[in-house]
């Protein structure tokens, strides 16, 4: 199995996580800009790479350590910069957790094809890059039963998708999770195995527009609400 080499994981940003949170937004328009290499590198590792190396333990907490889900990586055209005038070349792409490298599962521009099947949801043909999360239930299912299918495998989703927008956000980008789509579609055009899941979507890009809000917006605000209900502060 061929592996591209993802640049190592690495201190990037200057957003604290209380500005991360507060700037959090799910973007639905683009900006035509790529995203570069080092950068989906971190928003690769935050969601589901390894943080610690002893115990194999991920960025993201799941249910009795199974770690039921996979991540995909759909480049289009010129979508990812890796130096000068390089790029990745477009193509769906398996995260390998383990040596924090790509697997190329698939060759060529497949974002409209994602975009149909996500019922013509047109940020994921607009994103340079889109995410696509996938469960292979047994392997929680097996230790948790049907418990394991219908609560914990759904929260271990909703883990990775918001360290995601969290990585995205600190990194100056935008996304948006997704889960309207057709299953059965999704599934042919990332050619996943049939014991494989989507779940989510979740398209990456520059916003076309910058969130403002401040700390001191957030005060403002709040301040009124208790004013209009008489609290004392």
């Amino acid at each position: 199995m061929s592996i591209i080499a993802l640049p190592t994981p690495q201190k990037l940003t200057y957003l604290t996580v209380e500005e991360a949170i507060l700037l959090r937004r799910s973007i639905r328009e683009f900006k035509r800009d790529p995203i570069k290499l080092t950068h989906i590198s971190m928003i690769l590792w935050a969601a589901y790479g390894i943080t610690d190396p002893a115990r194999g333990f991920r960025a993201s907490p799941s249910a009795g350590a199974t770690y039921p889900l996979e991540l995909y990586l759909a480049i289009g055209e010129q979508g990812v910069h890796v130096l000068e005038d390089k790029y990745l070349e477009s193509g769906v792409y398996k995260y390998i957790p383990s040596v924090h490298g790509l697997s190329e599962a698939r060759r060529g521009d497949v974002r409209r094809s994602l975009m149909r099947a996500a019922l013509n949801q047109k940020w994921i043909e607009d994103a340079p890059v889109s995410i696509v999360i996938t469960a292979i239930y047994e392997r929680t299912t097996r230790h948790y039963g049907e418990r394991g299918r219908i609560r914990y495998v759904p929260i271990d989703v909703g883990h990775v998708g918001q360290n995601i927008y969290l990585m995205s956000t600190a990194l100056g980008y935008g996304t948006v999770a997704i889960g309207a789509f057709r299953d059965s579609e999704v599934a042919s055009i990332v050619g996943l195995k049939s014991d494989e899941v989507p779940i989510y979507i979740m398209p990456i890009g520059v916003p076309e527009r910058v969130v403002t809000t401040s700390f001191n917006d957030l005060k403002l605000h709040i301040d009124r609400a208790r004013q209009n209900l008489g609290i004392q502060f």
